[in-house]
C-alpha cells in the first residue's frame, strides 16, 4: 500500500502543471491534529476507560487574499460555547474569519461531554499547528461507493410498528467524497472525506473511543504517510453502520435484565450500557466484536477512501479562491409532551421557532455546505442535485448545534420513528429551508468568484 501510493504521489507530481505557473496567487495548505482525550480521572463515572484517543484534526487553506479552515473533533457535538470561542479567537488570532470556518463533530456515541474551554484549545492548537504548516499545494477531487452505511428505520414485523433496524431498501447515500491535499513535491498533505454514517458501533462498551470516523483516520493515516485524515459527517441522521447486531444484541440483554427489576424499557434508550453484566460470556463476546467491528468497518471505508485517490481524482483544481458564507434560517417549532422511543404517534404543542445555521465554504468549484443539526439523508441528496456544482457535499453537526433535534426530510415526518418523534420541528419546513438556504449561499459563491475571475 505504501508503495503504490507514494508511486501515486510522483505520477501526480510529474502529470500536473507547475505550481504556480498559471496560478495567482498561489495556493498553500497545511495540516494537523491535536490529541484532545479527556484525562483519565476526569472521565464521568459511566466511563470504564480509553480504548482509542480523540483528537481534533484540521486543515488549513489560503489563497493569497483569505485563509479558510476545516476542522473535525473527535465528539459528539460541537457545542455553541466551543463554536464561539473557536470562531472569536480564530478570526482575532489567525485570521480566519468565522465565515471562513467549518468545525464539524464525528457524532462518536463514545466521546464524555468534556469542559467547553479545553476543547476550544485543542481545536486552535490544531488550527494554528495547520497554520504554521502552510505550504505551496494543490487539490484534487473524487468519489467512490461503500456500502457500509444503511438505512436504519424499518417497519417491525412482529409489531407492524417503525422502529430501528437494517432498511437495505430504504434511502441512503453510498457516496465517498474526497478531496485530496497534496505538496508541490506531490507528498500528502491532507484527505478530507464525506460520509454519511452513525459513529455508534461501540457507544455499549463504556470505553472513550472516536469509533468508526476515528478508525477510518487512523487507517488512512497509516496508509498514507504525512496525511491528515479529516472525517466530514455526512447527512447520517437516519443512516447506521449496515452491520450493527452485537448492539440490537446488547439492547436485548438490557431489557430483560431492567424487565426483572419491574422497569420496562422496551420502548425506551437507558444511558450507556447499565444492565450489562461484563462478566458474562455473551456480553463479552458481543462487547469484544464490536471493537473488532469498528476496526474492520474502518478499514473497509478507508480502502474506499485510498482507492479513490489512487485511481478516481480529477484533475487538479484550477481556480481555488476561497468564499465562505452562513445564514440562519428559522423554522416552526414544537415541544412533545409524552413520551415512547418510536412505533406510536406523538402529542405535541406549539413552541418557540428553531434556528438552524447554515455554513458554506466554496474552494473553487467544490462547495462544503454545512448544517449544525442531524440531517436525514435525503436532504443531502436533494442538495446535491439541485446545486449547480458537480462537487457538492453536506457537512452534517457542523459550527454548533441546534435546538432542532433530527431533521427529518419532509416525508418522513410521515413515519413514527424515534428521529421524527423526538425533532423539536414541524413539518413541511427544514428541507426546503435548508437547501434552498444553502443554494443561496452556492450562488453567493458563484458570483463572488466570478467577480475575482474576472
Amino acid at each position: 500500500m505504501k508503495t503504490s501510493l507514494f508511486g501515486f504521489a510522483i505520477g501526480l507530481l510529474l502529470a500536473a502543471p507547475a505550481l504556480g505557473a498559471s496560478q495567482t496567487p498561489q495556493l498553500r495548505a497545511g495540516a494537523a491534529k491535536v490529541d484532545i482525550t479527556p484525562p483519565t480521572n476526569t472521565l464521568p463515572s459511566g466511563y470504564l476507560g480509553v480504548l482509542d484517543p480523540l483528537y481534533a484534526r484540521a486543515l488549513v487553506l489560503d489563497d493569497g487574499s483569505s485563509r479558510a479552515a476545516l476542522v473535525t473533533i473527535d465528539a459528539g457535538v460541537v457545542s455553541e460555547d466551543v463554536w464561539e470561542r473557536v470562531s472569536t479567537e480564530a478570526d482575532r488570532e489567525l485570521k480566519i474569519p468565522g465565515t471562513n470556518l467549518l468545525i464539524t463533530a464525528t457524532h462518536t456515541h463514545s466521546a464524555p461531554r468534556d469542559s467547553a474551554e479545553r476543547v476550544a484549545k485543542g481545536i486552535l492548537d490544531a488550527i494554528r499547528a495547520a497554520s504554521a504548516a502552510l505550504q505551496p499545494a494543490q487539490i484534487r477531487l473524487g468519489s467512490g461507493q461503500s456500502h457500509i452505511n444503511v438505512n436504519r428505520n424499518i417497519i417491525d414485523p412482529e409489531t407492524g410498528r417503525w422502529w430501528e433496524g437494517v432498511n437495505h431498501d430504504g434511502p441512503s447515500d453510498k457516496t465517498v467524497a474526497v478531496m485530496y491535499v497534496y505538496s508541490a513535491e506531490g507528498a500528502p498533505i491532507a484527505v478530507y472525506y464525506n460520509y454519511a454514517v452513525h459513529a455508534v458501533l461501540l457507544g455499549q462498551t463504556d470505553l472513550v473511543s472516536g469509533d468508526l470516523p476515528g478508525a477510518t483516520s487512523r487507517y488512512i493515516e497509516e496508509s498514507l504517510e504525512g496525511a491528515v485524515a479529516i472525517w466530514s459527517e455526512g447527512a447520517a441522521g437516519d443512516q447506521n453502520p449496515v452491520y450493527f447486531q452485537q448492539t440490537y444484541d446488547l439492547r436485548e440483554i438490557r431489557i430483560r435484565d431492567y424487565a426483572k427489576r419491574g422497569i420496562d424499557i422496551s420502548n425506551a434508550m437507558p444511558p450507556g450500557g447499565q444492565g450489562l453484566d461484563r462478566s458474562d460470556p455473551k456480553v463479552k463476546r458481543l462487547m469484544d466484536q464490536q471493537k473488532q467491528m469498528a476496526l474492520s468497518m474502518g478499514q473497509m471505508l478507508g480502502e474506499e477512501v485510498l482507492y479513490v485517490i489512487r485511481e478516481r481524482l480529477e484533475r487538479p483544481i484550477l481556480q481555488s479562491r476561497l468564499f465562505g458564507a452562513q445564514k440562519t434560517v428559522t423554522c416552526p417549532g414544537r415541544k412533545r409532551t409524552d413520551s415512547g422511543r418510536a412505533g406510536y404517534p406523538g402529542s405535541y404543542v406549539d413552541a418557540d421557532p428553531i434556528p438552524i445555521r447554515l455554513s458554506l465554504l466554496a474552494i473553487g468549484d467544490v462547495a462544503i455546505a454545512g448544517v449544525n443539526a442531524e440531517v436525514f439523508n435525503m436532504i443531502a441528496q436533494r442538495l446535491k442535485r439541485e446545486s449547480p456544482l458537480k462537487h457538492t457535499m453536506m457537512a452534517t453537526l457542523t459550527n454548533g448545534v441546534a435546538p432542532s433535534g433530527y431533521i427529518p426530510h419532509d416525508a418522513a415526518f410521515g413515519f413514527h420513528t424515534f428521529e421524527v418523534l423526538s425533532s423539536r420541528l414541524k413539518p413541511g419546513c427544514a428541507e426546503s429551508a435548508i437547501v434552498n438556504g444553502a443554494l443561496d449561499l452556492i450562488e453567493q459563491s458563484r458570483i463572488a468568484l466570478m467577480k475575482v475571475a474576472q
